[in-house]
């Protein structure tokens, strides 16, 4: 199998979320691969300092939960700058509490920013990718749409709520020649985490519950993202792919 499988020069890919943790990871390694990069989030400072770091050529500042915003961002970057041919979901947020005390606000930041997001931005982008017959979207996911543990039920729900989406989007979209699949990661890592990274007694339970033994690592999530992004996954359509040293496999 040649290695230009996976060469992504000439693409240009959308990372929601990536002036830091998993999305900018993710970004540095489209990159890598030869990809034309699209930095997102909210915080103009820190996507100028994340653009910095990695080379970016271009920061599009717009919120994920608003559906008109996210709308009228795509539109005029494809008609100003060009195709985007890579769309990678991946803002998110957390929320602990225990279900029966959890905010009902909280729930709702969960639905708009880990749900509504992937249907307002792959929505956006799909509708120049099916004027094209061609497309990439990769939905940022979690272990937890497989499992569930004290604390975050409405996370859990609305990363099982990404997988369905996933399927649904590849249904609905596959016919198009667009290729929609979803990465879920175990625990890595990430700003996301950190109290639970700094936690000993969760990180000793984790390393003991996870095959591998460790917490991941950001840059072991990029070669999943390249897969998905590239002609190496040009019949895979509606798949999760879970990357998570095995915690998933194993009682």
């Amino acid at each position: 199998m040649s290695i230009q499988l996976f060469d992504l020069t000439g693409k240009r890919a959308l990372v929601t979320g990536s002036s830091q943790g998993i999305g900018l990871a993710l970004a540095r390694g489209l990159a890598a691969a030869g990809a034309d990069v699209v930095l997102n989030g909210r915080d103009e400072t820190k996507l100028a300092a994340a653009a910095g770091e990695i080379g970016a050529s271009h920061r599009l500042a717009f919120d994920v939960t608003d559906h008109a915003a996210v709308r009228d961002a795509i539109d005029a970057f494809e008609a100003k700058v060009g195709a985007i041919d890579i769309l990678v979901n991946n803002a998110g947020m957390q929320h602990r509490a225990p279900l029966e005390d959890f905010p009902a606000d909280a729930f709702e930041r969960l639905l708009k920013t880990n749900i509504a997001s992937v249907f307002n931005v792959g929505q956006a982008v799909a509708r120049h990718m099916i004027a094209r017959g061609t497309g990439k979207i990769i939905n940022i996911a979690s272990v937890q749409a497989a499992l569930a543990r004290p604390g975050i039920a409405p996370y859990t729900a609305t990363k099982g709520a990404v997988g369905n989406l996933t399927k649904g989007m590849a249904t609905d979209w596959a016919r198009y020649g667009l290729q929609c699949n979803a990465i879920a990661p175990g625990y890595f890592e990430t700003p996301l985490n950190a109290a639970l990274v700094a936690d000993e007694t969760f990180s000793a339970w984790l390393e003991k519950r996870t095959p591998a033994g460790r917490w991941g690592k950001v840059e072991e999530l990029v070669g999943a993202c390249i897969f998905l992004a590239s002609n190496a996954s040009s019949f895979v359509n509606g798949h999760t792919l879970y990357v998570d040293g095995g915690i998933t496999a194993s009682l």
